[in-house]
Parts: structure tokens; sequence; C-alpha cells
């Protein structure tokens, strides 16, 4: 018997990018695309097919598409339920929204909207907040892509930790051991050469210039019980990105997993 009730949770926001609405089409409603600016996607570019995102080791989120109105609109659901590990019954799916709009100047808005149903559970509503602070820094990602590399397909170089702490404080350490200055400032992070373009709370962009162009994310966010996680996920534009990322990815993993963090 479903336990979904009609409390309603619903994140609304829009960003404005460069690009023809073909070019906001592909960089959002197809894999190449969302694995260029998101995380490794699969998806079956019709109404009714399949999606997938993966989001770490042995994590996942699996959907399906529900609206698809190319080069305007695309909306999927997720399975909030099992995301969060309750029973399958016990929330209604997460449905996302993107619907492109031309502008003038050769840009366009997106305007997203994600919202769903719970049961009214303690738990739910301080997750939900969270939603938005750890997808909304994904969009500059998305206007950086389409100003700097529409259509191309991205390698991706992860790596991250946990441990014992509280994120400010492993933020703090990571933004200070990546020498990261003010918005549009240049920065050298480990042998790679850019430009600051976001500083956040816990996160922070860089449009990387060399040995590869690409973005670098940096981020931390807490997990519970005590532990933070602290991490750098790159997107990379060059047909030398896979032997970068064979090379150093180990040595970013390795890079933090010996960064001082104060007590």
């Amino acid at each position: 018997m479903s336990t979904i009730t009609d409390v309603p949770y619903r994140l609304e926001f829009s960003v404005e990018v460069p690009g023809t609405p073909e070019q906001v089409w592909q960089a959002i409603a197809t894999a190449t695309g969302m694995s260029a600016w998101f995380g490794p996607t699969e998806l079956e570019e019709r109404e009714g097919g399949a999606l997938h995102f993966t989001m770490g080791p042995d994590m996942g989120s699996d959907g399906r598409v529900t609206r698809w109105d190319p080069p305007r609109a695309i909306a999927y659901e997720e399975d909030w339920a099992h995301l969060m590990g309750v029973e399958p019954d016990a929330l209604s799916p997460l449905t996302s929204e993107f619907v492109v709009e031309a502008r003038s100047g050769g840009t366009c808005v997106v305007r997203v909207t994600s919202s769903g149903f719970g049961t009214g559970a303690a738990w739910e509503q301080p997750w939900w907040d969270t939603l938005g602070p750890n997808w909304m820094p994904f969009f500059d990602n998305l206007r950086l892509y389409l100003a700097h590399f529409p259509g191309q397909q991205a390698t991706q170089l992860e790596a991250a930790t946990t441990r014992p702490g509280d994120a400010t404080t492993f933020w703090s350490a990571l933004h200070d051991a990546l020498g990261l200055g003010d918005e549009g400032t240049a920065v050298e992070v480990r042998g790679a050469t850019g430009t600051v373009e976001r500083v956040g709370a816990r996160n922070a962009l860089v449009r990387l210039t060399a040995p590869v162009p690409g973005m670098l994310m940096a981020f931390a966010y807490d997990v519970g019980e005590g532990q933070a996680n602290a991490g750098v996920r790159a997107y990379l534009f060059s047909p030398d990105a896979a032997d970068y990322v064979r090379r150093e990815e180990p040595a970013w993993q390795a890079w933090l997993e010996d960064l001082s963090v104060p007590a």
C-alpha cells in the first residue's frame, strides 16, 4: 500500500547560456552533452527512453524520459525512493524538466524545475534543501561548456576522499591548497593552468587552458555521521585527454588523501 502523501517539494531556477536552441539541446538532452558538464550519462533519446546517471563508485540513478520535444523541452523521472534507500512506494518519482527559450543575441534561457511528493518524514525537507545547492553549480559548467566546448565529447577525471570532520573545514583546506583566488584570476592547479570562473561556499570552477583544455570542479560536502567528502572532477576536451587522465587521476587521488586538514 502506497504511503505517498501530498507533501510537495519543488525547486525552480533558470540560467542564461550562450548558443542556439539546437546547441543547448545537444548539451541537455544527449548522453554526450550531459556527460560533458554533469556526470557520466546514458540516455535513450526519445520519450519513454531509459536514462542512467553515474554518481560515483557503485552509485547511480535510473529513470526514464517523460517528455521529448526537441529542441524545446525534455523531462525525466528518477527513482527518488531508491536513491534514498526507502520502500519503492514511499515516495513519488523525482521529476526534472528543462525548457529552452531562445533570446536575442545568440543566447538561450534554460528553465529548470524539479519536483516530487513525499510522506513528510523529517529527513525529506533537509534532503530537498540540499538539492539546489548541490545541483545548481553544475549549470555554471553548462554555461562554460556551451561558451568554449559546444558539441564536444568530454573525458572525465575524478578523485575524492572521505574523512572525519566537517565540510567547511575540509573545503577551506582544499581551497587554500589549490591556490584559488577571486573569480577571473589566473591559477595554477597541480601543474594545470587556467582561470577561476566561480568560487562558492564549498565549491569552485576553473576553466583549464593547459596542458589540456577543459573545466575543473572542486568541492566538499558533509556525508553525515561526522564525515565529509572532498574532491575534484575535470571535464577535458582534447585527443590527448585520455592519456592525461590515466597519468594524472592517481596523482590527484594521492594528493587529496595526503591533504592536511586541521582537526
